[in-house]
């Protein structure tokens, strides 16, 4: 899809400054300026996920992030956000999420983030083992080592901490 043009352009990169300030209500007053034939457009459906988890409106990051998958199945952050919205929405879990996650490891096989998640999953749902296997894929994709140090914090792998650097 292309580019917006202005002014809606405009309102976005708005909306993405004030989110990075810490103004997600701005953000998305911001974002209810653009034109209503823009309000589907895939990146303005990414800045509203992140809007939306900002202000911890699961039920609404959900509805965004099905319809980001609906609108641009091609792109990784729509899957991941509807799982992470998934696993926090008061029907939703940690199993749903896994079971939303898991078809984007064949589309985006380069994604590391993906293959993290499912190890958060995992671990969460105390499957140490399949964990460690998801771990090891996302690793294997980081280029620069970020994935491990994003590991090293993240209280959803606590189980592991101790083998993360040796894997």
């Amino acid at each position: 899809m292309s580019p917006l043009d202005p002014p809606d352009s405009h309102h976005l990169l708005a909306a993405s400054g004030w989110l990075e300030l810490g103004c997600a209500s701005d953000a998305l007053a911001e974002l209810r300026s653009l034109s209503p034939g823009n309000l589907h457009h895939p990146d303005v459906l990414e800045l509203q996920w992140l809007v939306q988890a900002d202000l911890k409106d699961w039920s609404a990051a959900l509805e965004t992030a099905v319809q980001l998958v609906e609108i641009a199945p091609r792109r990784p952050a729509g899957w991941l956000h509807r799982a992470y919205a998934l696993r926090r929405v008061p029907e939703g879990g940690l199993q749903l999420a896994w079971d939303s996650l898991l078809p984007a490891c064949e589309k985006f096989p380069k994604e590391p983030v993906i293959p993290y998640n499912l190890a958060c999953y995992a671990c969460q749902m105390g499957q140490l083992a399949t964990s460690r296997k998801w771990l090891k894929r996302a690793l294997r994709s980081d280029k620069n080592d970020a994935i491990r140090k994003m590991a090293m914090k993240d209280e959803d792998l606590e189980p592991l901490r101790g083998e993360i650097r040796e894997l």
